[in-house]
């Protein structure tokens, strides 16, 4: 079993009948993801894919039942639509959304935190486990089944990354995209918690890169804690300070946050670095036990 998902989870789209609803769910169905419900309010009734469409989580929920949701929402209305499927009874929700207000986001997080709610995100690819489901717009096609567990911000980075390994014949037991930050629900150290006692995992990837000090929290974490190699790459280190480069986590201030302090505390809590996805796939071969192909 994956992480976070699995094949029975039972999933509900939020903004369905809109472009990127109706087509993520169309997709994720074809990853053998478990839609039971969609809400857009105003078009109760209808269906998407086969799909039923409710006004409201709360009727959804007493109508087919849920247990994680997918936010397709503009960013001034994430928010509310967080806590509508978070009382509604989802455990898990998956975030997409971009540019929402630094309040917003702030009070997202902590609604989702105080009632025992996983949010991936916010601005996130959300999360696969190869052959099984996807909760989010990872592309199928890089990614197969196996046992190396994956933790990025940046979702083209983890799928630059899947795709080698998969074509290096390593599959994945999950991939997760959590977003480009600065701020987010679920972190790097609870994913990398999250491998460690999964039994289908056996090395942990984490992808990190300038900004923040996430990969400094998940590396005290792995210092302590972690039974499992970790691998990690580190992009952006000739990123120039004080410029945001697209991610809004990915920006240097001072010496916090720099490729350096990163590769640091990570190399010094036993993670092996590396400096391409292509140095990853021996790494990862020679932790599990392969000939090189």
């Amino acid at each position: 079993m994956a992480i976070l998902i699995s094949k029975d989870s039972r999933v509900l789209v939020q903004g369905i009948t809109g472009k990127s609803g109706a087509l993520q769910t169309k997709l994720m169905i074809e990853a053998g993801t478990r839609i039971v419900a969609g809400v857009t309010p105003g078009k109760g009734g209808q269906e998407v894919c086969g799909v039923p469409v409710f006004d409201s989580a709360a009727e959804a929920q007493q109508a087919v039942g849920f247990d994680t949701a997918i936010c397709f929402v503009p960013p001034r209305a994430a928010k509310d639509s967080v806590m509508e499927v978070t009382d509604a009874g989802a455990k898990l929700v998956v975030l997409p959304t971009e540019e929402m207000a630094s309040l917003d986001v702030v009070q997202t997080i902590a609604y989702a935190k105080s009632h025992g709610v996983t949010l991936i995100g916010p601005g996130c690819s959300g999360v696969i486990a190869p052959g099984i489901c996807k909760v989010g717009s990872h592309p199928v096609r890089f990614f197969k089944k196996g046992s190396v567990g994956v933790i990025s911000k940046s979702g083209a980075l983890s799928y630059e990354v899947g795709k080698t390994l998969s074509e290096a014949g390593i599959g994945q037991s999950s991939v997760i995209g959590l977003g480009g930050g600065p701020v987010w629900g679920f972190t790097q150290r609870d994913a990398v918690e999250a491998y460690n006692n999964d039994p289908d995992t056996e090395v942990i990837v984490l992808l990190g890169e300038i900004g923040g000090s996430s990969e400094e929290e998940a590396a005290d974490w792995i210092r302590d804690h972690c039974r499992k190699p970790v691998v990690s790459l580190i992009v952006g280190q000739y990123a120039p300070v004080g410029r945001n480069l697209g991610h809004a986590g990915a920006i240097i201030r001072g010496n916090t946050g720099t490729a350096k302090t990163k590769i640091n505390a990570l190399s010094a809590a036993g993670v092996i670095m590396v400096n391409s996805p292509a140095e990853m796939v021996n790494v990862i071969r020679r932790l599990l036990g392969q000939g090189k192909e």
